[in-house]
């Protein structure tokens, strides 16, 4: 964070928790939420701040642990006297602050993607939910890719949901899901290169993978040191963004599949802007969904400021339904139904550049449905 924040009185400004993981399993992704935040903070006050006053940061590291999370929401909002938080990135964490942050009538902003089936009226959700991700890549890679799926995921909720949703929208819709099996978090090399020779003797069309953080970087160099050719049979992820493709190896990730709702690669003056502000604060580390949507959801919370003049929670909630954004994405809104995010689904193949092909793409934001009560494959059937 800038330097001279910490000079301005709180009065002056106004004060934000940031809480994001800088460290552990999911360190390199969470740093990307956090950076994203950093560079929307910077912009926001190099405008003059909100209503003439600048957002105030106080940043912790819970380092991964769901125990810190909880340990440092409860700081901010009782010793730090803050009463928005940005932050989280894995349901685990966000489960573990979610009743700290609701005992204080507090409000979090949650930009990852998640598994859904989840409502708070103290939470923003800004991430994509599974009708704006995981149904558009099962209809893709059933229509494209074949029909036999091998589905391995890290050991958390994130990952056993997803495989959930996926199962089901499979199975549905004629597929076969051949074997469904879970990593400790921080995998060993034994326990991938086990789960390699299962997917080698499976030979399925497709690897939906949910593994994360250093364990996914790890499998997907395994996978091609097994041979294994993402042309014939590619692995299919949620999380796999340009800073991980990177630091795996962009000739490692070629020709695999990922479904997310922003890529570096978008043709648009919002995401040209905010590439271009980003090598200039962060250099070559390239920009991903994952600092974008930190980035977007912090300058619409700007603008929800900007109506209230009040980090009142139920004031801001219902502010923000109102408010809009041209984000690097697209048009970003919040819906008042559920407090989640409009966003526009799109599916990447990975180019040996680290950059994504966008080979299909909604003509739409799509209205999040978090308890998934419908697939709507009728409606994302991909032409």
């Amino acid at each position: 964070m800038a330097t001279d924040i910490a000079d301005i009185p709180a009065e002056d400004g106004w004060r934000i928790g940031v809480l994001y993981s800088r460290s552990g399993a999911t360190g390199v992704t969470e740093s990307e939420h956090f950076f994203g935040t950093v560079l929307a903070i910077e912009e926001i006050n190099g405008l003059g701040g909100v209503l003439d006053r600048p957002l105030l940061p106080i940043a912790y590291d819970p380092k991964g642990d769901s125990g810190e999370y909880r340990r440092l929401a409860t700081r901010l909002l009782l010793e730090d006297e803050v009463n928005v938080v940005f932050g989280c990135s894995r349901s685990s964490s966000r489960k573990a602050v979610l009743p700290v942050i609701e005992r204080c009538n507090a409000l979090l902003w949650y930009c990852s993607f998640y598994e859904g089936f989840e409502y708070s009226p103290n939470v923003i959700y800004t991430g994509a939910v599974p009708n704006q991700n995981s149904v558009q890549l099962a209809a893709y890679l059933l229509k494209n890719r074949g029909t036999r799926f091998f589905l391995v995921g890290a050991d958390y909720i994130y990952p056993r949901e997803s495989n959930r949703v996926m199962r089901e929208m499979v199975e549905q819709h004629g597929g076969e899901i051949l074997d469904e099996v879970y990593l400790p978090l921080e995998a060993s090399e034994p326990e991938l290169q086990e789960v390699m020779r299962d997917i080698v003797a499976a030979q399925p069309d497709v690897v939906f993978s949910t593994v994360v953080g250093e364990s996914a970087r790890r499998f997907y160099q395994i996978y091609r040191e097994h041979g294994l050719d993402p042309a014939r049979m590619p692995i299919a992820s949620l999380s796999m963004a340009e800073e991980e493709v990177r630091l795996t190896g962009a000739g490692i990730c070629e020709g695999h599949i990922t479904a997310a709702t922003y890529f570096s690669s978008l043709q648009n003056e919002s995401n040209a802007r905010f590439v271009e502000r980003w090598r200039a604060r962060f250099g070559d580390r390239p920009t991903s969904t994952w600092s974008e949507m930190a980035y977007s959801q912090m300058h619409l919370f700007a603008r929800t400021l900007e109506r209230t003049g009040s980090l009142d929670t139920r004031k801001l909630v219902k502010a923000s339904h109102g408010v809009r954004f041209d984000s690097p994405e697209g048009p970003l809104s919040v819906d008042a139904d559920n407090n989640h995010c409009m966003l526009t689904p799109r599916i990447g193949v990975c180019r040996a550049d680290g950059q994504f092909d966008i080979v299909w793409q909604g003509s739409e934001p799509v209205k999040p449905d978090p308890y998934l009560s419908t697939f709507g494959f009728s409606e994302f059937w991909l032409s």
